[in-house]
């Protein structure tokens, strides 16, 4: 069965300064049976950093009164960090810079869905992480962008993990790795030449959400797009 949520449910947005972040703000307080939309941003939560484990410990803390929530969605991920792109040949592999990647694309996330998944609802449930197609190992036919692809599927492996436990407790919570395409956004700016369909930050989140709200329950997590067509792990 797709989703079904309670009238006046309650959402989370992590990573809401950002344009996806935003757009799922806007989208979810449009939502007639929305009744709560809490927004996090490192903008507008003094300290909130990807890169420190207590930050993201007190942001779960201080959220956790205003919930539990229906549906979380985070929204955070770094594709250039301090200016450095990711990496076009095996020849740019940097230690920190690949340390970074992971810190912001794949361990942060997984300290803050480990801090969050006692402020999921039970029942019907969603917690969705943003992630890419780059992120797929059998979907890789460019190579190239070496911090990046792996951070993603170390966040994907993650997510498929964490929803084998937490569907032992919660059978109808849909975790789900999501690729929302090609946004016109700062983070994709500089990689948008002869990209054939840039998408709208509104677009992409109206067809997530569309996609997302879809989903049937199944052992495991949902690697999607914002179609809602399955990329393989």
């Amino acid at each position: 069965m797709p989703i079904q949520f309670p009238h006046n449910f309650k959402a989370l947005v992590v990573g809401s300064g950002g344009a996806l972040g935003n757009a799922f703000v806007n989208h979810l307080q449009d939502e007639t049976g929305c009744g709560q939309v809490v927004g996090v941003s490192r903008s507008l939560d003094d300290g909130f950093d990807l890169e420190d484990p207590g930050s993201i410990e007190r942001i779960a803390n201080r959220v956790r009164e205003q919930g539990p929530f229906h549906c979380v969605i985070d929204a955070t991920g770094a594709l250039t960090i301090d200016g450095v792109g990711p990496e076009k040949s095996l020849s740019r592999v940097d230690a920190e810079a690949l340390h970074r990647s992971f810190s912001i694309n794949a361990i942060g996330p997984a300290l803050l869905l480990r801090h969050l998944a006692s402020s999921i609802d039970s029942g019907d449930a969603i917690y969705a992480k943003l992630s890419a197609r780059v992120g797929s190992i059998s979907d890789n036919q460019k190579g190239g962008w070496y911090g990046y692809r792996a951070s993603k599927a170390a966040l994907n492996m993650m997510l498929q993990t964490a929803a084998i436990e937490l569907q032992r407790k919660n059978p109808s919570l849909r975790v789900v790795a999501l690729q929302p395409g090609t946004v016109r956004s700062r983070l994709s700016e500089p990689f948008q030449a002869g990209v054939p369909t840039l998408l709208e930050p509104s677009a992409s989140v109206a067809g997530m959400m569309r996609a997302m709200m879809a989903l049937t329950t199944k052992s495991g997590a949902h690697f999607i797009d914002y179609q809602g067509k399955e990329i393989p792990w």
